[in-house]
């Protein structure tokens, strides 16, 4: 918590020096502290119905989404489904938890499949991203059950999400191979690799503080030349680095370290902590090439998975460590 504190006393600091408008961040700080409290006190009162009714929530305010937040639609990645994409794969770590925390096998069998309707479900609204997002984190939540070191399954978590924030920044610095630039440009909505290149322009012209909170979209009173309706740049790193500086971005990178890290020393089932870390990830990685982190019901449901995750049932139920479930490698 000290860490997330850090990150809204920064963003007050850059504001502060800008003019900007720290509300943004504040609020997404805010979200995820409540969702992780809330998340550890219901996931120790009742570790299996909290996190089923979480997955439930998480697949009907996907589907809400459009009609939940104002402003346009953007083309996808962009905006609401970006958003989409993040909630769907939250849903379904939630089922997938659920599922390990079940005693029965008729429970599991009947959660998983309900995670396989969540990732269909993706398909079905026409969100190609939140359906291999969900794709991959059942498929990760199956594997981990043969899992008995969580340490290297973290490790490699960590380089999938570094390798999907380098690869935008790559392209934002134009350091891709032409065919895979191409590739990339293709999946993405139109101007957005320009939107990154404005973004890594002002993190390498103001270095230490950033331009300021909230203001990507006028600094210095000039607006990016590929800005869209909303003023963001649809990269939460690179949002980061342009608004906040290097120190932002850092503080960015260790809240995911931190959710990770609070997941390797979790009391809870190997299994449950991957599948968490595999959400987490998955959250990540669509945060780098869109806005998810900008809805507050995403950075909410994010707390409240890593809470489910690492709340010690009071009960007992699924608190139980293997041997090995906190050895580093």
């Amino acid at each position: 918590m000290i860490l997330l504190g850090a990150c809204a006393a920064w963003a007050l600091v850059t504001a502060a020096a800008h003019d900007g408008r720290p509300e943004g961040v504040l609020l997404a700080v805010l979200a995820v502290v409540a969702g992780h409290a809330a998340g550890r006190i219901s996931g120790a009162l009742l570790p299996l119905a909290a996190p089923c009714a979480g997955a439930a929530a998480g697949l009907v305010l996907a589907l809400l989404m459009p009609d939940l937040s104002p402003g346009p639609r953007y083309a996808a990645p962009l905006g609401h489904d970006g958003a989409v994409a993040a909630l769907l794969a939250l849903a379904t770590g939630a089922a997938c938890c659920a599922a390990w925390t079940a005693r029965r096998s008729a429970t599991r069998l009947g959660l998983r499949l309900f995670a396989v309707v969540i990732a269909l479900t993706g398909a079905a609204v026409g969100s190609a991203a939140g359906c291999a997002a969900s794709a991959a984190v059942l498929l990760c939540s199956l594997a981990a059950g043969a899992m008995r070191y969580r340490g290297l399954a973290l490790a490699g978590l960590v380089l999938v999400a570094a390798l999907a924030a380098g690869t935008v920044w790559a392209a934002a610095a134009g350091a891709l191979p032409g065919g895979l630039t191409e590739a990339l440009g293709g999946r993405l909505a139109p101007h957005r690799t320009q939107l990154w290149r404005d973004a890594l322009r002002m993190a390498g012209r103001h270095t230490g503080l950033g331009v300021g909170p909230g203001r990507f979209g006028v600094p210095d009173g000039t607006p990016p030349r590929g800005l869209t309706a909303d003023g963001r740049p649809h990269s939460a790193p690179l949002q980061q680095a342009a608004e906040q500086g290097l120190t932002g971005l850092l503080l960015l990178a260790a809240a995911f370290g931190w959710a990770l890290h609070a997941l390797w020393r979790s009391p809870r089932p190997t299994p449950v902590a991957l599948t968490t870390a595999a959400a987490v990830t998955a959250l990540a990685a669509i945060a780098s090439v869109g806005d998810a982190l900008s809805f507050t019901t995403v950075t909410a449901g994010a707390g409240l998975l890593t809470g489910w995750a690492t709340a010690r049932p009071l009960n007992g139920d699924g608190g139980r460590v293997q041997q090995g479930d906190n050895a580093p490698l």
